[in-house]
């Protein structure tokens, strides 16, 4: 299945975030932020370039005269970007972007807040800095005063302050000058520094590498794709907004799934089923302070039983999702609208329910959690049940989203299905037998209805709807829930019928049937790892391991994925960074990686 041509440029995605848990900026590979949402993750965008279409607005960069080349890459095992110009006489100029992170008084500092350093490397370059902030979604930001080392603007309702040793007047003029010593650019609340700027770049940058090789090294990593793996972690983390819990689907808002087909959604929110991904992902790799943080955040929604759960939350969960269009931004590539918000909020999702349960039962089972579920929760855990069991044949907008239609969706059911299990697993735990008894009848019921009603006698698979014949690649996660064994002959014709019928070009798509917007023209990037994991399931394991090598070669030079990819052309669309895709390389690449045990028994393989 695996597309064997090299991959092109990425399509104007070729983007690396830096942050914090806090905040989070988008860095291209010349050096100029073109996105950062202040003062959260879920903010109006200060530096909004990046939905500017053609607009030179919403943006900060460094322009070197005479520049020929850029390189740019993380510093290894952090989340801080070093960006090189050179110029035609041979002058270079390094450029440090991160946001500060560490312990600082016994706790975490990480304020909405990012630095720039902008040193001279060889020679004398002549530079000019260029800060154009927005505010609004898009309205140019006004500079309302000029200190003696900052300025500030305003524009809407939060004010950007700057605070620098670079030469103000060169910056509000945009001239060029000659770097003779290091600068920085510190742009954050306003808010004085208790030091000299120098100063505090210089401790910023040296705490947070220090903190994102520390917390590198507690990960427990696969002996293979070390490196992607490493990326993968980092980027999640990154997507964690730490206060809440939350763990966001993107940092990005309205970048299309394909070109011009109004397919623009604002991802800067909780999915729950996108999260528990997440969660498992660094679990995995040992990172369980991030699940901590999240079931802090489901389990303020998940006590709240008089409310259905909906699919998705903000960061702050009881925060309105309304969706509404940016008119001031023109879009990615001028392809809007720039959507604001998001009404899968307001859709029926049934399995949100399941997503829940099965975060939560973690609680019962992770010895390393500090305060492990009791009986107390599992109470509170099986009023989410009840509605599972009462919701799994209602139809829903299933985990795609549908807009302008409705089916009972075999994931959805499937999901309802988990409740019902996981709670039944975990009154076992407890000894509580006439509960697990309870449980585990229903959930028996609600497995025989699925795989009775979901089969298609016209493909001799399960189908993605029960009752219908449409496939979806979510059916791939069957076995992976525990509805069937992937030795289940069902399981093995499925993984066979859809690695035929959605493949494109060698990509997965996640159906092919057309929707609100007609026939989809782009692969889900996740259903790629889903079918990778299912593969190896069934013991396919070098196919596999093919399919997964070919998708590292998809990510952008920063080893960054978005949402989705082209079939035809390979070029990466949809927003970034994707948390699906940057779990499922964690998931896949520690399925399928060889053991440490055979570190030096078997020839290297897994070559990124």
């Amino acid at each position: 299945m695996a597309n064997k041509k090299s991959p092109p440029p990425p399509n104007g995605l070729d983007l690396a975030p830096i942050g914090n848990g806090r905040v989070a900026a988008l860095v291209n590979s010349h050096g100029r932020i073109v996105w950062w949402c202040f003062p959260r993750l879920d903010s109006d965008p200060v530096f909004s370039h990046l939905l500017a279409g053609d607009g030179d607005k919403g943006f900060c960069d460094v322009v070197l005269d005479g520049k020929t080349t850029a390189t740019s890459a993380y510093v290894r095992n952090t989340a801080i970007i070093e960006t090189i110009l050179e110029d035609d006489n041979g002058n270079a100029v390094k450029i440090t972007d991160f946001a500060p992170r560490f312990m600082r008084f016994e706790r975490a500092f990480h304020p909405a807040q990012i630095l720039r350093r902008i040193e001279p490397l060889r020679g004398v370059p002549r530079i000019a800095i260029r800060l154009r902030p927005t505010f609004d979604y898009g309205k140019p930001a006004d500079c309302q005063a000029i200190g003696s080392n900052h300025m500030r603007f305003e524009g809407g309702a939060n004010v950007l302050r700057l605070t620098t040793d670079a030469p103000l007047s060169y910056i509000a003029h945009e001239t060029p000058f000659a770097l003779t010593r290091p600068l920085t650019l510190i742009l954050g609340p306003d808010e004085p520094l208790q030091a000299a700027v120098d100063t505090v770049s210089r401790e910023f940058l040296e705490l947070t590498r220090d903190y994102w090789r520390l917390w590198v090294r507690g990960l427990g990593t696969p002996l293979e794709w070390q490196s992607a793996i490493i990326r993968a972690a980092i980027t999640l983390r990154l997507c964690h907004f730490e206060e809440t819990g939350a763990i966001i689907a993107a940092h990005t808002t309205s970048i299309p799934e394909a070109p011009n087909t109004q397919r623009n959604w604002d991802y800067r929110f909780c999915w729950l089923r996108d999260a528990y991904f997440v969660v498992r992902a660094l679990n995995r790799l040992g990172a369980t302070e991030t699940m901590e943080s999240y079931l802090n955040f489901i389990a303020t929604i998940a006590v709240d039983v008089e409310q259905s759960l909906r699919p998705v939350y903000g960061i702050i969960h009881n925060q309105p999702l309304d969706e509404r269009i940016a008119t001031d931004l023109a879009g990615f590539q001028g392809m809007g609208p720039v959507r604001i918000g998001n009404q899968a909020a307001e859709q029926l999702q049934h399995d949100a329910y399941g997503s829940v349960v099965l975060a939560i039962s973690q609680m019962f089972i992770d010895e390393r959690l500090p305060r492990m579920g009791n009986e107390f929760l599992f109470r509170r855990m099986e009023p989410l049940g009840h509605q599972a069991r009462r919701l799994y044949l209602e139809p829903d907008a299933g985990p795609w989203e549908y807009r302008g239609r409705q089916h009972i969706h075999t994931h959805s059911a499937t999901m309802c299905w988990v409740a019902c299990d996981r709670l039944a697993r975990v009154a076992s735990l407890l000894g509580l037998k006439d509960r697990a008894a309870y449980w585990m009848g229903h959930a028996d019921k609600l497995r025989s209805d699925i795989l009775k009603r979901a089969w298609s006698e016209r493909w001799g698979a399960l189908a993605g709807a029960l009752d219908h014949d449409d496939l979806d690649a979510s059916v791939l996660l069957l076995s992976d829930l525990g509805l069937l064994p992937a030795t289940d002959e069902r399981f093995r014709k499925t993984c066979a019928v859809i690695g035929k019928e959605l493949n494109r070009n060698g990509f997965m798509m996640r159906y092919t049937a057309e929707d609100d917007f007609g026939a989809p023209e782009t692969s889900f990037l996740v259903c790629q790892f889903w079918y990778a994991d299912a593969l190896a399931a069934i013991g396919e394991r070098e196919k596999a391991r093919e399919i997964f090598t070919d998708i590292l070669s998809r990510r952008n030079s920063f080893g960054i994925l978005s949402e989705d990819i082209h079939p035809e052309t390979g070029k990466l669309w949809g927003n970034i960074p994707q948390t699906y895709c940057m779990a499922g390389i964690i998931n896949t690449g520690m399925l399928v990686s060889r053991s440490w045990e055979d570190a030096w028994s078997t020839p290297q393989g897994g070559t990124e």
